[in-house]
């Protein structure tokens, strides 16, 4: 497991700015989840959704998707339950609305080629209105997208940023737990 980073502070997080976090990624993942791009807080600290508060550990938890909520450090123990994380535009800001449409659109070529070169089974974007603008899907709404990459199924899910007020805790949770359903049936008995 990875060193608990020491809290960053007011100074290292405004000065984050444009920093990148690496990808969480494998061949051949069950799912990778997109966020939009990483937030100044974990840009600091150099993990996927750092920022206390930031709903993605615990969604993913009551999704099924994990056996307890992780800690942003211990995003490598995803790769072992065949998860992984990336962004739609890599460089961090305070807040997605930060972005441009264009940064959007080359951020979903980007991340095209990167499906494409890691073939996960699905992608599942984290935040509706900037895979509208991302994809150019201006009508998408939450879940399984008709259009593929390559072999690789899309789907959205809404972004579990504590800012996000219209998605609760227990409402993310359901939505992951669709997902991990469509990529994980449960087993009949």
């Amino acid at each position: 497991m990875a060193e608990i980073p020491p809290r960053p502070t007011k100074a290292q997080v405004a000065g984050a700015a444009n920093l990148l976090v690496p990808d969480v990624i494998a061949d051949d993942l069950d799912v990778l989840f997109v966020g939009i791009n990483p937030g100044l807080y974990s840009a600091a600290i150099g993990y996927h959704f750092g920022r206390p508060g930031n709903r993605f550990w615990p969604a993913l938890h009551l999704g099924g998707f994990t056996p307890r909520v992780l800690s942003p450090w211990e995003n490598d123990l995803l790769l072992g339950e065949r998860l992984g994380i990336t962004n739609v535009v890599e460089r961090a800001s305070a807040r997605a609305d930060e972005l441009t449409r264009d940064e959007l659109v080359a951020g979903a070529a980007v991340l095209a080629e990167k499906i494409d070169r890691h073939a996960p089974r699905v992608a599942a974007l984290l935040g509706v209105t900037s895979y509208r603008i991302a994809f150019r899907r201006p009508k998408a709404t939450v879940g399984l997208q008709a259009e593929k990459i390559g072999d690789t199924e899309l789907w959205v899910l809404p972004n579990p940023s504590g800012l996000n007020a219209h998605y609760q805790l227990p409402d993310l949770g359901r939505l992951f737990a669709e997902l991990r359903d469509h990529v994980r049936p449960p087993e009949r008995g």
